[in-house]
């Protein structure tokens, strides 16, 4: 029988992150996220399965660490929220610039500036257009119970990978800090160094005989050379955009009015067409969950 457990969303992840076989974290501590540093560094996963959980010194420096790492094939991360995201977006950019795959967490509150802890869906555009330095997008999954944060840390770090591309998790201080039972993932290993050499010809794992040198960056000084960059990035995002589409109907079959909301808005909304019908109003939801 699976093990349920009562779990914070903040602290689902974290969770699952370990189990996921997570190589490293590297993040800032800042409401109402800060419960996932919190979680990993009361676990001490570096004495179990040797993940690295670092507090770095700012949100930029933590952004740079996963640069760092993730052009060594490792499977890492980072988790801020929208003040500490929008810290992290010039380093977002040169990793979508650069190809590197990552995880990147935001428990979105609400704005403009530092503006409240409360939730909010404020950092939508962001996330979906591509902050930071543009021309770049991100593969954004948007949790809507705390079930789906422990789910979404897996598929994001396997879409991730599979198109080389940054993933986000774009949750907020509701499901964040909502307690909900939850079935957390097996263990799994974190993948060995030769694996990951074997699996991934491009990371920078130190330069054999028989190959080139691995260069990973997001600078191309050639004019010719970066508009094919930015015409080959175009034509992976169709690409992700054609395959990945994930969303949840919700009473749709008979509905006369369908609202569209993600996270928790998409949960008040399941109220709502509740007493709706209650009233002879055929309300339906459809939530999506790749944005």
């Amino acid at each position: 029988m699976e093990k349920v457990s009562l779990l914070k969303g903040n602290e689902a992840i974290a969770h699952a992150a370990i189990r996921y076989g997570t190589d490293g974290y590297f993040g800032y501590p800042i409401t109402p996220q800060s419960e996932i540093l919190e979680t990993l560094e009361a676990e001490k996963p570096w004495e179990t399965t040797g993940m690295i959980v670092l507090q770095a010194e700012s949100e930029i420096a933590a952004i740079n660490m996963v640069y760092g790492g993730a052009c060594t094939g490792k499977r890492v991360m980072t988790s801020s929220s929208s003040p500490g995201i929008s810290l992290k977006m010039e380093g977002i950019s040169y990793l979508a610039g650069a190809e590197l795959p990552c995880l990147i967490v935001n428990i979105m509150r609400g704005g403009p500036g530092l503006g409240t802890i409360q939730p909010s869906q404020a950092d939508y555009f962001q996330a979906v257009k591509g902050g930071g330095h543009g021309d770049y997008r991100m593969i954004t999954l948007a949790p809507a119970s705390v079930q789906e944060m422990a789910d979404f840390v897996s598929l994001s770090f396997d879409l991730a990978f599979k198109y080389r591309n940054p993933a986000m998790m774009l949750s907020d201080g509701m499901i964040g800090q909502l307690m909900e039972k939850v079935i957390l993932p097996p263990f799994n290993p974190r993948k060995t160094d030769d694996e990951i050499v074997a699996a991934l010809p491009w990371a920078t794992t130190g330069k054999t005989a028989g190959r080139a040198h691995n260069v990973i960056t997001s600078l191309e000084l050639d004019p010719f050379l970066m508009e094919q960059n930015n015409l080959r990035f175009q034509e992976k995002y169709k690409k992700i955009e054609d395959n990945e589409v994930r969303y949840e109907e919700y009473r749709c079959d008979d509905a006369d009015y369908l609202l569209i909301a993600f996270g928790s808005s998409a949960r008040i909304c399941q109220k709502a067409i509740k007493n709706a019908r209650n009233e002879g109003i055929k309300l339906g939801l459809l939530r999506p969950i790749t944005l």
